[in-house]
């Protein structure tokens, strides 16, 4: 009996030392904080950004739909400039699954590109090798 007891008090007091208001601060300031290298994934940056939000709501912090968004974009490195005024302005909603949406298909459309052109080279330097 005094075992389970004692098993139950520590499995509460980490359920409450979890919540607490120095830890809820700390996720807050990652979040705040968060931001992407130039030379990294997106997708990892948002996974990373998601497991943010997922932390903060286990600690009872919620960010609204619109916040998640305003702050992704605000995370991104200033290479994304004008790609975020253009998500931004002219819009009555923004929702933080249409940014990720956005982000995800900008990346899958640069990854294509460079795809392309990484081949253009190689097929240019075949041709310059025959000559």
């Amino acid at each position: 009996m005094e075992k389970t007891s004692s098993a139950l008090w520590k499995r509460l007091e980490t359920f409450y030392a979890t919540k607490s208001l120095a830890n809820r601060l700390v996720l807050k300031q990652r979040l705040f904080t968060f931001r992407m290298n130039e030379c990294e994934l997106l997708r990892d940056h948002i996974s990373q950004f998601i497991t943010l939000l997922n932390e903060l709501k286990n600690v009872d912090v919620h960010i609204d739909d619109e916040d998640q968004s305003m702050l992704l974009l605000c995370s991104l490195p200033p290479s994304y400039k004008s790609f975020k005024e253009t998500l931004i302005y002219g819009r009555d909603k923004l929702s933080f699954e249409d940014v990720k949406g956005h982000l995800l298909s900008r990346e899958k459309l640069d990854n294509e590109l460079h795809l392309d052109s990484k081949a253009d080279r190689q097929a240019s330097v075949l041709v310059a090798s025959k000559k």
